[in-house]
């Protein structure tokens, strides 16, 4: 009796350490519906490329630099990308906050706030990064640069949260190298990265730290 005292003491205390260091009330739930909304976000891209454009030149189907040479076609493709971020972001915040409510964890601390830092800084700097590429008409390497930069920003909030988000950081980083050397499919790599990968991470950080 006197062991299973110990072994539960220990528990708590390990979960007292882990909630002050880490902000553990990502929600699982919000990862699975940002990987639905960028499946949905590549699909209706796909459409707009490859099916309603029906003048496309077959030898050019899935080269995506050859289509967007129109500055109305990337401000569609903006406009999509921002309302897929806009979705994912939300969803995130308030099933977060929900959860955090409920696992009695303050929202807006030190530790969300160094996770917030950890984040934004690559992510700003790839948003700035493929402005300029944009700019110059680099279409081609915008995917798998959102990819690496998206990557880095998870490894390196992964120090203040649950260490799996370093794995599918890595996994993103990985993803956007193969698409890099692979110019013609980031639409796909884009949807691999951003909605099969969230949808599998989410699954399992629910599976695992939501029930």
């Amino acid at each position: 009796m006197e062991e299973e005292d110990l072994k539960n003491e220990l528990a708590s205390i390990r979960s007292i350490m882990e909630r002050s260091s880490k902000f553990i009330s990502l929600s699982g739930l919000s990862g699975i519906l940002a990987g639905v909304y960028a499946l949905i976000g590549a699909a209706i891209a796909y459409y707009l490329l490859y099916v309603d454009l029906h003048t496309i030149n077959p030898d050019t189907h899935y080269h995506i630099v050859g289509i967007l040479n129109s500055i109305l076609n990337v401000s569609v493709f903006l406009i999509l990308g921002f309302v897929v971020l806009f979705a994912s972001v939300s969803t995130g915040i308030i099933l977060t906050t929900r959860k955090a409510k409920r696992k009695g964890q303050p929202i807006w601390g030190n530790l969300s706030r160094t996770l917030l830092f950890h984040m934004v800084v690559p992510l700003v700097t790839g948003g700035i990064l493929i402005f300029i590429f944009l700019t110059r008409g680099y279409y081609g390497i915008i995917a798998p640069t959102t990819l690496i930069f998206y990557g880095l920003s998870l490894v390196g909030a992964s120090n203040f949260t649950f260490s799996d988000v370093k794995y599918l950081g890595l996994l993103e980083i990985a993803l956007g190298l193969i698409a890099a050397c692979l110019p013609g499919y980031g639409l796909l790599f884009w949807a691999i990265g951003f909605g099969l990968l969230h949808i599998i991470y989410g699954s399992m950080m629910y599976l695992k730290y939501d029930k």
